[in-house]
This record gives C-alpha cells, sequence and structure tokens, in this order.
C-alpha cells in the first residue's frame, strides 16, 4: 500500500559546514578545532581535510539549482562560526554573513525553505585555546554569536536551530576524543555537556531577542534508541546508564528544567557537578518550537562480563571511552543489514524515538534532521550511481515516520543526510553518505537513483510500496 504524508510536510536534505564548504581560508575566516584536527597527524582516515570539501562556497548556486531539480522543499545547512566570527568574539566579518545572505537569496528564489544550524561543531580554535567548551565562557560567547547571525540573516530565515547533536560535541570531542578537538577527559566531557546545554538557552534566548516574532527556534539532537540485550535487571541497569548519557542528560534539562537524578549518581566518583550554577536550568529550559531528531541506528547494551571488553560502542576506535560513569556496559552489534559504517539497519528505532518524544512533549512539533545511510557508491560505465540498498533505508525509514504520524506523533518534516557525499568528519573522504554522488577530483556532481527516487516521494507527498 501507499503511504501520504500530510499536506506542508517538508522535504528537505542537509549538510553542515566544515563538511561541504571548503574555502577554509578565503574571506576572512580562520581556524575551527575540526581544521586543527584533520591537519594533526592520524587523527582522520587518509589525512583527509575540509580544506576544499565538495567546493560548496563556490559552487552553492549548482548546488541550490540541482536541489530545486530534485523538488527539494528545504535545506538544512549550518553557519561557519570562524566564517562569520573568526576569533568567536567580537563583530561579524561582513564577507562571511554576505555567503550566507547569498545562499539564502539562492534558495528562496527556488522555493525552498532555509533551515539554519548556528553550531555544526565547528567551534573557532581560539575559543578551544581558552578552553573550548567546558569552560562556561563559551556559551557566552555563542549567545553573542547566535545575535549576530539573526541580525544579520532573521529577514531572510524563519527556522533556526541552536546546535546540532551536542553529544558529539561533548562526547566524542572531550571524552573518547575520535572528534575535534580530540580531548579524552570524562569530567571535560561532562562540564562540556552541561556548557552546550547552557549555550542552547543562551542562544535560544539571543534568537528571540533578535529574530520575528514569526521565527521558529529549535534544537537538534542524536537520542540513542538504547536497548537492552536481555530482560535481566543488569542489562537494563546498562540500558538506564546510557540513556541518561545518551538523551536524558541533554532532553531532561532543555524540555524538562532538571537533570537526572540517577546521572548524578552514576557520575558521582567523577564531578559533583558545581558547574551547574542557580537558575541555570531555567535557562536551559527554554520554550522550543520543534525538536529535531537525527537518527541512523539503534544501540544494544549489555552489563558487561569479565569476559567481554566493555567499551563497544560504534563511534569510533578511541581507547577511551566516550561513556562517563559507564565503564562496565559492553555495546553489541544488532542483527541483520548494516551499512557501510556497520551501522545496522533498524527504522523501528526511529519510530521509537518520535513516540518517545511524543508521549514526553506532546505539544512540540516533531523534525527528523537527519536520517541516513553509507554505502559504496560508485559511477558505472555509463556514469551513473545505482544505490539501491539507500533507496530501501530510505523507504523503511520514512514508513517508520508515517506509521509514527499515524500513531499521532506531530512529525512536521524529514531531512535526507546528506545531500551531497562529502567530509565524514574523522573517516574522511572514506563514507558517502550522500544522495548527489560527488567526484571529489573534479567536484562533478552526479544525483545518485537514490536522489531521483526521493524527489519523486518528495514531489508526491507519497511514499510507494516497497
Amino acid at each position: 500500500m501507499t503511504a501520504s504524508f500530510p499536506p506542508g510536510f517538508l522535504w528537505g536534505a542537509a549538510t553542515a559546514a566544515y563538511q561541504v564548504e571548503g574555502a577554509a581560508q578565503e574571506d576572512g575566516r580562520t581556524r575551527s578545532i575540526w581544521d586543527t584536527f584533520s591537519h594533526t597527524p592520524g587523527k582522520v582516515a587518509g589525512g583527509d581535510t575540509g580544506d576544499v570539501a565538495v567546493d560548496h562556497y563556490h559552487r552553492f548556486r549548482e548546488d541550490v539549482r540541482l536541489m530545486a531539480e530534485l523538488r527539494l522543499g528545504a535545506y538544512r545547512f549550518s553557519v561557519s562560526w570562524p566564517r562569520v566570527q573568526p576569533t568567536g568574539r567580537g563583530p561579524a566579518v561582513q564577507r562571511g554573513l554576505d555567503f550566507y545572505r547569498a545562499l539564502v537569496d539562492e534558495l528562496l528564489a527556488h522555493g525552498i525553505t532555509p533551515l539554519l544550524t548556528l553550531y555544526h561543531w565547528d567551534l573557532p580554535q581560539e575559543l578551544e585555546s581558552a578552553g573550548g567548551w567546558p569552560e562556561r565562557d563559551t556559551a557566552y560567547r555563542f549567545a553573542d554569536y547566535a545575535r549576530l547571525v539573526a541580525d544579520a540573516l532573521g529577514d531572510r530565515v524563519e527556522m533556526w536551530t541552536t546546535l546540532n547533536e551536542p553529544w558529539c560535541s561533548a562526547f566524542l570531542g572531550y571524552g573518547s576524543g575520535v572528534h575535534a578537538p580530540g580531548r579524552t577527559d570524562p569530567v571535560a566531557a561532562l562540564r562540556a555537556a552541561h556548557h552546550l546545554n547552557l549555550a542552547h538557552g543562551l542562544g535560544a534566548q539571543a534568537l528571540r531577542g533578535a529574530l520575528p516574532a514569526r521565527a521558529r527556534v529549535a534544537v537538534s539532537i542524536n537520542p540513542g534508541a538504547v536497548r537492552a540485550l536481555t530482560p535481566s535487571a543488569e542489562d537494563g541497569d546498562a540500558q538506564r546508564r546510557i540513556d541518561a548519557l545518551a538523551t536524558r542528560i541533554f532532553t531532561d534539562p532543555m524540555l524538562h528544567g532538571r537533570y537526572p537524578a540517577d546521572l548524578f549518581e552514576d557520575t558521582a566518583g567523577i564531578t559533583d557537578w558545581q558547574f551547574v550554577r542557580d537558575f541555570d536550568l531555567s535557562v536551559i529550559k527554554h520554550p522550543l518550537d520543534a525538536l529535531g531528531i537525527n537518527y541512523y541506528t539503534p544501540t544494544v547494551v549489555s552489563a558487561a562480563t569479565d569476559n567481554e571488553p566493555p567499551r563497544k560502542d560504534g563511534h569510533g576506535a578511541g581507547a577511551q571511552s566516550p561513556w562517563p560513569g559507564a565503564d562496565r556496559v559492553a555495546f553489541h552489534q544488532p542483527p541483520g543489514e548494516l551499512t557501510a559504517m556497520e551501522w545496522s539497519v533498524d527504522p523501528t528505532g526511529l519510530y521509537d524515538l518520535l513516540m518517545r518524544f511524543t508521549r514526553e512533549v506532546p505539544r512540540v512539533p516533531l523534525l527528523v534532521t537527519e536520517n541516513g545511510a553509507a554505502y559504496e557508491d560508485k559511477p558505472d560505465a555509463d556514469g551513473v550511481v545505482h544505490d539501491p540498498e539507500r533507496i530501501a533505508y530510505l523507504h523503511s525509514h520514512l514508513g517508520a515516520v508515517h506509521r509514527a504520524i499515524a500513531d499521532g506523533a506531530d512529525v512536521r518534516g524529514y531531512f535526507l543526510w546528506s545531500f551531497l557525499d562529502n567530509f565524514e568528519w574523522a573517516y574522511g573522504y572514506e563514507k558517502r553518505f550522500g544522495a548527489v554522488h560527488v567526484d571529489y577530483a573534479t567536484q562533478a556532481r552526479t544525483p545518485k537513483s537514490s536522489a531521483h527516487w526521493y524527489a519523486d516521494v518528495a514531489r508526491s507527498g507519497v511514499l510507494p510500496p516497497a
């Protein structure tokens, strides 16, 4: 049977600044933590960097025309903080803002709704050198930056996102060290998580003060669809610990104005949480116009045994765990089909998350702000890129979204990750998530078969039979 989506449902695709823009040293842009990290030997596969990426900075008009041809109704992109405010302090660089003004104008001219993300992991290096996200001041610098961007683009952009996946920023950046800035300190990771929460609240306040009343403010998180390996109490406790660190450390403050008591108990031997100050939680719990959910694969955990290594988690090969207070948790590969990332294909995790937040915050609309898969995509002899695995992945996950809507979830849109093949963080250019293939040597763009399939779905608003 076909499945029809509601009228007005947003069909989009997403990218992030450091992954696509390139132009790393042009028009006043300075280094971010990802410039520093990617230029550090051994940190990124193949020694790859985002210096050029897919040259979106110079090719954005071509890319927007391609979006229009593929019937995208919305484009989720991020602003490069060091392109707009190179040191993380002081006035904006107008040349940097001019790029985003031109990008948004091009989107609007093609009837594409812009969804702007303020922070997708590219902290100005100067702020990291001053302590980075573990330092409280970084949250206030973020609020100043948010105000600068809002003043420049508030007349053009109505949908704003403060942060993307703060879990990755805190725990992969400061815990396991497999993401920039590459630090391995559990206390710093927990401090960073709190200050990212605070940055969200302060940034949302800054946006509200600078934007027209019609503007909408959201945050995009990557909550864990965490499942216990068995019904045992021990495995249930492992699931609880990871849920606290993967999800509730962000959603409880942002949505409910509190931190989970069990999180404090689990990490009592690591920190006393004295960096959480009076009134922080009232700032963090800022009313949201939408909640963005990023989802790729579920997580299966158990209590670790003496014969089982406790730190297998699918988040890179770092020797240090990204899970402070959960050292005796083991991670397991779910059964079934895997993507090129060795992530399990399981759309039920997306359905479960959408229904979870429908129950938790029933009056807050939801957006699927990232969902997609990496596969080994190569052009054939005729230059055509066939990716039936990605089509199957998208079909099953869109089916999960439709099922959630039918069961009462207020899901307003879906953003495929990613519009273009790009720099995939610590994996460099080895993994391709794009609906559009990019030849990195020539920068030629070729829509894959999944792009054409998705365009048909976006045009009709109907998911065809599998």
